[in-house]
């Protein structure tokens, strides 16, 4: 088993490509080892001193650094984690484990104003994130004001402001009139 890793713009996080599916559908986002009990894998990456994010996806791991530690230091335990997972032949998900990866539902005057946002991000924003080993997802729209939830290498990204405000605010504006700012939520 090869498997290549690539930069992203939030230096605390790099993104691993097993070379094989990781999740077959959506994406699952562990923010921290107590969140971790739904997936093997991820319970094993946070086994490894330094790890402080797993953020799950089609075909990679994204994996997330504390400060203090170096990527010369932890990138081969990583590394080494996720082959004797996939060796081991263990599932990526228990069972019982939830995978997120949809939008949060909208139930509201604004129905159709909302299939629009998450259309644009389906098509335009979601496939361009994952590239870059992260998600955004809607989470809700009031007043004009867009609230998206940040995943993986986005999460605490030093350009996810910059993203939000300038990329992904500016393109629903373009299209969706009544779309006025957008806001992360925590």
């Amino acid at each position: 088993m090869f498997i290549q890793t690539e930069s992203t713009p939030n230096p605390a996080t790099l993104k691993f490509l097993p070379g094989q599916t990781v999740l077959e559908a959506g994406t699952a986002d562990f923010p921290s080892a107590e969140t971790a009990d739904a997936s093997p894998l991820a319970t094993r990456i946070f086994a490894i001193d330094g790890a402080t994010g797993v953020f799950l996806g089609n075909d990679f791991v994204t994996v997330t650094k504390d400060d203090g530690t170096d990527w010369d230091h932890i990138k081969p335990a990583i590394l080494g984690a996720i082959m004797e997972h996939f060796q081991s032949g263990q599932p990526v998900m228990a069972e019982n484990g939830q995978q997120a990866g949809g939008h949060a539902t909208h139930d509201g005057p604004d129905g159709e104003i909302v299939v629009q946002i998450k259309e644009l991000l389906d098509t335009r924003v979601r496939p361009a994130v994952a590239q870059d080993g992260g998600d955004i997802t809607f989470h809700g729209f009031e007043r004009g004001v867009v609230y998206l939830h940040m995943q993986g290498a986005c999460a605490g990204c030093p350009s996810s402001t910059l993203t939000l405000k300038m990329g992904i605010e500016n393109l629903l504006r373009h299209y969706i009139p009544e779309v006025v700012e957008v806001r992360p939520i925590a």
